[in-house]
Parts: C-alpha cells; structure tokens; sequence
C-alpha cells in the first residue's frame, strides 16, 4: 500500500487483510486493516507493526518513506500478534539494536513471544519520548483489552494511537471516518461489544482520566480500522454510551430449535413483546453468528434465550453462546428462560442457572413445554412476552 500522509510527517503504513473472515471467534465479513504508523522528525519512530503475513508489505511501505535502517524508534502499544507478528522481520531490517519502547507487560510478553535480546525500553504511565520536534507520552491502559496494552500521545499534533481501542474490523480503501460516514459505526460497536465489553468499567475510568487531564484530541488512531478525524469525539462518546449499558425498551430473543417447537415459541414470544412496543430481535444461533448477537445485546434490556433439552442438557449452540456471553460480562439485563422437551427437559433450569452467574434479573422461571406448543403453550408464550415488556423501561 501507498503510505498516507495522515498530519504532517506522520504516515499510515497499514496493510488491508480482505480476506479474513474469523478473528478468534469474532466474525469479520468485510475484512480488516493492521495499522503501523510512522512519524518522521529529528529522530524516526515506527508505532505498532502488522500481522506476520504482512510484514513484508509493510516494510516496502516504510522504504517508499526513508530507508527502514535509519528508524530510530520502535513503539509496541499492544504485543497481540496482529500487531507484533511482522516485529521479528521489521527488527531484522531496521536493526536488533534499535530500542523498543512498550510497557513492563509489554517487554514480558514480547520477550516470552518471540524469545529476542532485544533493546526493550519499558515505560512509566506518564513517561516521555522526545523525537524533537515532537514529544511523545506513554498512557498505560492495562486490560484494555489485555494487561500489556497503551496509548501512545503526540503531544505538539494532538493525536492518541489508541492500539485496540476505538478500533473497528473493516477492509476498504478509505482510511477516515468522513470518508466512510455512518456507515462505520455498526463496525465499531461490534468491535466494542466483542473486544472491550468486558472492560467497561474500565473504559468509564480512563474517559474521566483524560477529561480530568485536559488532554485534546483531534486525531484518534486505532490499530484496526479507520482513524478518526472529523469527530473523534463521537466515537469517544459512542464508547461511553456503550460502556454504561443503560438498558434501552429492547429484547434479544436468542434461540435454536431442533424440530421448530422452540422457534415456534421464540416467534410467539417475539410478537407478543412486539404489540408492547418492544424493539424486539429475534435471533437464531444456526443463521445468526455469536459475534453480531452480543453487538444486539450491549444495548438490550432484556434477554430471552430458547433451548430444546438434548441429552439431558442444553442445545450445542445455546451452550456455546451462553459461554461466550458469560466470558463478555453484559451488564444490567432481565432474563427469561424457555424451551420445549421430550422427556427430560431441563434446558430452561439450566439457562436460568447461567443467567444467575452473570447477575441478570430472571423474572420468570421459564416456559417448559412438552414436544410441539397447544394452545395453552403458546398463550403461555405470549403472556411471558407481555411479561418481559412490563419489565422493560418505558421510551
């Protein structure tokens, strides 16, 4: 890729991944981007490499620029692989001796990864880097999303390099946010609530930090994705709407169905929550995939979850699901549980089980029926519905 002049002598060297289509679970239809940056002053530093695949796009990048020998600086905000993998090759080329600015996890995770004596430069929460004209500083955020990770802060141009955070999986040619528009912002939440859910807490916390700093921001530029100059206030904003979970008047009702009993009760359920004015998703784990349904759930303020009973337990893909969910840790949500059986039937006290581990408020003990829904069944279906709405906030 042509290197893109993003403020003056700073440079986007990112690589385009078209093709990938699953990260760690999370799914990525449109692709994503590695970002690398590189700010060319008195001294020449490299934030962030690319996946391993790439690495050797990356450094024809950086050569279109200035020789890669003569970078002076290596900045590592975050050691996952798709941001260090290509470190080994840039390393080779630019240098062993070249120093490696990240944080003290940083330098443990890098070192334990790639099994390097390289010239690691652990910083302090708050510590500077001088290139000359332009002064840099170290921002730890451990856990956001893993304990190594920070932001790195050009102090004179106002620009954060946010790592993982503000981050979206998105492949396309445009590399700002006014260049693709609302269209980047369900990217962007997906990321958040698959990446960072877990974190809010934290991501309230270091929104405070910042404001309490005064620290301007005209640029925000995330290791996946676009970066953020007409309004990175919005996506900062968006990450504290996000963050607070504040349930809104919408039901996730999340199913799969063996012989469409259940899915029978999920459309009544559906409906009914539908007549009352909820925004209601019905959402099928054989057609829908866990990454887009915990996007739908950040926001709801309840959570319905079907299951037929199979071997005594719950169906593989409400099981895989609930797991995923849990690991996630949603926030202030009411739960309902059902599901239909043959002859066991214990897929709803098992749902409800998972529920009270994630502190939902379940406020129902669940529909049970027995093989295909009646009359009675599915008015019991509907009333459940009504149920969950009067538990719901009003608009």
């Amino acid at each position: 890729m042509k290197p893109v002049e993003i403020s003056k002598d700073i440079y986007w060297l990112g690589v385009i991944d078209w093709n990938i289509r699953d990260f760690h679970g999370y799914s990525t239809y449109q692709g994503s981007t590695y970002n690398s940056f590189l700010i060319m002053d008195e001294k020449i530093a490299l934030i962030d490499t690319v996946k391993k695949e790439f690495a050797d796009e990356l450094i024809a990048s950086i050569s279109q620029l200035v020789d890669p020998k003569k970078i002076d600086y290596v900045i590592s905000n975050h050691t996952e692989m798709d941001h260090t993998g290509g470190l080994p090759r840039v390393m080779h080329r630019i240098g062993e001796d070249k120093p490696i600015y990240c944080s003290k996890m940083g330098q443990k995770n890098l070192s334990k990864h790639f099994r390097q004596k390289w010239n690691y430069q652990p910083v302090e929460n708050g510590g500077e880097l001088s290139l000359g004209k332009r002064t840099l500083t170290f921002m730890e955020t451990r856990m956001l999303h893993w304990p190594d990770n920070m932001f790195t802060y050009v102090n004179e141009d106002k620009i954060l390099f946010s790592s993982d955070g503000f981050g979206q999986h998105y492949a396309g040619v445009e590399r700002f946010d006014d260049e693709v528009g609302e269209a980047i912002m369900p990217h962007a939440k997906k990321y958040f609530a698959n990446i960072l859910l877990l974190y809010a807490p934290l991501i309230l916390k270091l929104v405070d930090k910042v404001k309490e700093m005064g620290l301007a921001i005209d640029m925000i530029c995330p290791d996946h994705g676009i970066i953020w100059r007409k309004d990175p206030e919005k996506i900062i904003n968006s990450y504290v709407e996000w963050s607070l979970q504040k349930p809104r008047r919408k039901a996730v009702v999340i199913f799969d169905t063996m012989w469409h009993s259940t899915e029978k009760m999920a459309e009544t359920i559906v409906a009914s929550l539908a007549e009352e004015g909820v925004d209601a998703r019905p959402m099928n784990l054989r057609n829908c995939h866990r990454s887009d349904i915990i996007t739908e759930v950040v926001d709801a303020g309840a959570i319905v979850m079907g299951s037929p009973t199979i071997n005594n337990g719950l169906f593989p893909t409400v099981s895989d699901f609930l797991t995923y969910m849990k690991g996630l840790k949603p926030l202030n949500k009411v739960a309902a549980a059902f599901g239909s059986y043959g002859w066991s039937g214990e897929a709803v006290k098992l749902i409800n089980s998972e529920f009270e581990q994630m502190k939902f408020d379940i406020i129902d003990p669940g529909v049970r029926i027995n093989y295909v829904p009646d009359d009675k069944g599915i008015d019991a279906c509907y009333e459940l519905g009504k149920k969950i709405a009067k538990a719901l906030p009003e608009k």
